[in-house]
């Protein structure tokens, strides 16, 4: 009787194992059990790796051939490719987008001093907000009432205009020898007059979207500061917990950098905006105040702004003479070396840290790659790159 005992037991193990026998989950072959495991005496067993098992055992994972590779790699490009075309299609509004997040980047430190001395976020924001709509409409008002002077005087000038170069004997030779008239007549056809007209079109819809991007700008420039710090939280908690004090410390530190940058940019601007009012008022230009906020807006742009800026103000002062316009080129290249190689190296320096080579570099790379928009965010870029190489990649190379 024993050794039947013993040949059973170890009759479905050849090496006397006491486990044989037994399904993988313990329970024994022929004890109320199929050969899979499964239950046949109408009981339900614990038979898979979910939390109950009624969904079963998980199958093997599937083989990776070359189809299932290609067939992945193949789904990964048309992603990819589909990404790139929204992203193609949003390009305006996305434009739009990353100005007004800078911008408010940029003005966050404001809102934090205010909340400071003791004023509620809602206020605070709604101050900024405020302030940023006033320049807004005093740099408006500033260089809409010059245009619309001298437009209205150009057209109450034009038929004493037309009137003198009738008169003018040298322009009827040329009319003749050129045929200038019936040229005239032969191109005011219908489809000149309808090109000018959708030049009228075009014109006027480039005028009222420029009107709705600002607007834009503006309402999600103060959407972004009212919500600065949910959107940083919710940055910061798709970090990982472990490296989340660091990258939170990090990124404040940038983020105050794009805020100093814009202080100093600030400041620059308007140092430049009222050396030009001073200027205009002592030569007698006309409209020496929209001259002051064209030079100051010009002159956010990094490196070519403020030649931007002298350039129309120079070419005012050669339309109201030629002595008050080689007096303008002499004033803004003189203020230029001054703003280049005093005003500009110190504010940075102390704002954002950033030597002046790297920013010279950064800014003309910004304007091939971006623009406008690649010089304005060039500078705070490179103080970004700066910070992080010396905190992140530099001590890792040298524990290496």
């Amino acid at each position: 009787m024993a050794d039947e005992q013993s040949l059973t037991s170890t009759s479905n193990d050849p090496d006397g194992d006491p486990k044989a026998g037994r399904t993988d989950h313990g329970t024994p072959i022929g004890d109320g059990a199929d050969g899979a495991g499964h239950a046949t005496d109408g009981s339900t067993r614990t038979t898979g790796a979910g939390a109950d098992g009624r969904f079963g055992r998980p199958g093997r994972p599937l083989r990776r051939s070359p189809f299932l590779i290609g067939f992945t790699g193949g789904l990964g490009v048309l992603l990819a490719y589909a990404v790139f075309l929204t992203i193609r299609s949003a390009a305006s509004i996305l434009l739009l987008i990353f100005i007004a997040l800078f911008l408010a980047i940029g003005l966050n430190p404001a809102v934090v001093r205010l909340r400071r001395w003791g004023v509620p976020h809602g206020l605070a924001v709604a101050t900024v907000a405020l302030a940023l709509v006033a320049l807004l409409c005093g740099g408006i008002l500033a260089l809409v009432p010059p245009v619309v002077t001298q437009t209205a005087e150009f057209v109450e000038q034009l038929p004493s205009y037309i009137e003198s170069l009738r008169r003018n004997e040298t322009v009827n030779e040329l009319v003749e020898q050129y045929d200038i008239a019936e040229r005239v007549q032969a191109a005011a056809n219908v489809q000149t007059i309808g090109r000018a007209v959708g030049g009228v079109f075009g014109g006027a819809r480039f005028i009222f979207g420029t009107i709705f991007n600002v607007l834009t700008v503006l309402v999600l420039t103060i959407y972004f500061l009212s919500a600065f710090d949910r959107i940083k939280n919710m940055a910061y908690a798709m970090v990982p917990a472990s490296r989340r004090d660091r990258v939170s410390r990090i990124s404040d530190e940038i983020l105050a950098k794009v805020g100093a940058y814009m202080v100093g940019a600030l400041a620059i601007a308007v140092v430049a905006g009222l050396s030009a009012f001073i200027f205009a008022l002592v030569v007698g230009l006309a409209y020496p105040f929209a001259l002051a906020v064209v030079v100051a807006v010009c002159d956010l742009i990094p490196q070519i702004g403020a030649t931007i800026g002298a350039v129309i103000v120079s070419l005012v002062g050669f339309a109201s003479g030629v002595s008050v316009g080689v007096a303008a080129v002499a004033f803004f290249l003189i203020y230029q070396q001054i703003e280049n190689y005093l005003i500009y190296p110190k504010v940075m320096r102390r704002s954002v840290k950033v030597s002046d080579v790297a920013a010279v570099v950064a800014a003309l790379l910004g304007v091939a790659l971006f623009g406008v928009i690649g010089a304005l965010v060039a500078i705070p870029a490179v103080a970004a790159i700066q910070l992080v190489l010396r905190e992140v990649v530099l001590p890792r190379q040298e524990r290496r």
